[in-house]
């Protein structure tokens, strides 16, 4: 069964894991883009935890940080464009991704805090 964020949060890790790779390769660029790692491959990885969840709090909890996650890694990214370590085109490329993501964690959280 397809599941739209948990394949959009792995799709998102990836895209994360190769950014960074480009960013200490290409920019030499080693403390943004660490921070950058961690939080954005945590978002696939909280997600993928909360689909086997043990209850409705655990699945809430772990969608919730997965939405920490989230949050965190776009102030990276806007981080890392402002510095121009990330170019416009790379920024507003990367940012549609993060920003579908958060909608879709913050609809998810919406509907299951209740």
């Amino acid at each position: 069964m397809y599941n739209a964020i948990e394949e959009k949060s792995f799709d998102f890790a990836v895209r994360t894991v190769n950014l960074y790779k480009h960013l200490t390769n290409e920019k030499d660029e080693h403390i943004l883009s660490k921070q950058l790692l961690k939080s954005g491959t945590s978002i696939g990885a909280n997600v993928a935890e909360a689909q086997k969840g043990q209850s409705k709090p655990d699945f809430n909890a772990k969608m919730n940080i997965a939405l920490k996650e989230a949050n965190e890694t776009y102030y990276w990214l806007r981080l890392l464009h402002r510095t121009s370590y990330l170019s416009e085109k790379e920024f507003v490329s990367i940012s549609e991704n993060i920003k579908e993501i958060i909608a879709i964690l913050v609809s998810i959280c919406k509907k299951t805090n209740v």
